[in-house]
Formats: structure tokens, sequence, C-alpha cells
């Protein structure tokens, strides 16, 4: 196919649609967020590369040592998001994208590409049966069901941090983190803060905004990660009644 897809930068970042929220095109906290969190990674080698039109189908990667997860390895690139949805499906973008990146990174002399994978395929993430037709393998799991897909080319291997394997903390209560990376989150956090508050529900909410906060989560998934009284719950974002059903599930 002749190449459908435009990379996003400072010059035509204001005025270009994310995939993940066209129906937010302006006007919405967490749109702005997430374009000025990616101003900030352009410089550091980060890459949105998305459909021209209103489809959804983009990816997003950076290069593992500026990528904000708990992640470490190096001359490794990380593909955050591949996402391909709805109308966009079967018209051979997936493959595309996989394909662009897996270029860029030969092109660039890395070591290889890795991306998140889990036990069961779990929300917010790429479908990894489908990296695996480009050669990606699961090199190291978590203990609580999450992987590195990897597709070395000089059979080195990058690794979670010992914190993100373990995937628990030590404080009591709701704890959340999250970060300016996703669109949803920020307007989400804002609705919990009121409904916890309000509840009188002990909590702690954590603002990933630097990569060096970013590396030291205890979580596998950068975005957003509940935890409760320590344990790892879900990087689903919860509303009110998700509350409710984990508070309800230590009490018993």
């Amino acid at each position: 196919m002749s190449d459908p897809f435009i990379e996003l930068n400072i010059d035509n970042i204001s005025s270009t649609p994310l995939c993940c929220i066209y129906r937010k095109k302006s006007g919405h906290r967490g749109v702005d967020e997430k374009k000025n969190w990616l101003i900030d990674r352009f410089k550091e080698g980060h890459t949105y590369r998305k459909i021209e039109n209103e489809e959804t189908a983009f990816i997003e990667y950076a290069p593992l040592e500026k990528a904000w997860v708990p992640i470490v390895g190096d001359n490794y690139i990380y593909i955050y998001c591949l996402y391909v949805l709805g109308e966009a499906k079967g018209k051979g973008y997936g493959k595309a994208l996989m394909e662009s990146v897996i270029k860029d990174a030969k092109e660039k002399g890395k070591s290889g590409i890795v991306m998140l994978g889990s036990e069961k395929q779990k929300a917010w993430l790429s479908d990894q049966n489908f990296a695996s037709l480009f050669g990606f393998k699961e090199t190291e799991t978590t203990a609580y069901g999450y992987s590195l897909l990897t597709l070395s080319f000089d059979g080195t291997l990058p690794h979670f941090t010992q914190k993100a394997k373990e995937g628990r903390n030590n404080e009591e209560g709701l704890s959340i983190y999250y970060s300016p990376q996703c669109p949803y989150s920020l307007p989400r956090i804002e609705k919990l803060k009121a409904y916890v508050e309000k509840n009188s529900i002990h909590y702690s909410f954590h603002y990933i905004d630097t990569l060096e906060k970013a590396k030291d989560i205890p979580s596998a998934f950068n975005n957003w990660a509940v935890f409760y009284n320590g344990i790892f719950q879900t990087v689903n974002q919860i509303d009110e009644r998700n509350i409710e059903k984990i508070i309800k599930g230590f009490s018993k």
C-alpha cells in the first residue's frame, strides 16, 4: 500500500487529533496534557505514527532508555501502543505499522524491540499474538500475569525492574499510579479523588510526571495501575463501583 501514515511533531501536533480519543479533539484536559507530554518527548526520540484520516490506527514508541516504563535495557526500542480498531481493521495497517518500527530499529542500529504482554489479553495492551507473527517472544514475566515480549536482533534481553516484577507497594488503602501519557487518566483521577474524599476512603494517588518516577513504579503498566493495601489490582481505569468492589473483597 502507499504510505497512509503521518508522524506527529512539534509543527503539526496542535492541529492533529490523537487516534485514541477522536471524539474529544479539543477542550479536553487529557488531550492537552497528552500533547504537551508528547512535545517534551519528541526531542528524546519518541515516535507517534498514525493514519492520516480519522480511522484508529497508530503506533507509539521510544528508545527504551527514555521510555516511561519500569523496564531496563540497552539500545532497545519500546513499543507503548500499537492499535488498529473499528473500520481500520483488515486493511493491513497493523502489519505496516509493525514493519515500520522494525525497519526504524534496524536502521538506527538498535539491539531489538520490546513491548508489554500478558498471560491473557488485557485492556490497553496491543495484541500479543499479532506480535508473535513478527518474531516477538516472551522473555520475562511478573508475579501478577504480565510479560515482556522481545524481538532481539543481537541476543541481548531487557528486563523488568525488581519492583515491577513483584507488583506490590507498602501503602494502606487505595493507591493509583497514573500519568499524562494516557489522555483518559487525568479526567478519571479527578472524579475518583472527589469520590474517595467524600466517602472518607484512605487513598494515595501518584502522578507520574518524570522519567525517574516512571522507571520506579511497582507495576508493569505505566499509564494506570491500581493497588489496594499494597496488592496490585488492575490496570483498568476504575470507577466508583469498582472501588467498592475492591474494598469489599478485602473485608471478607
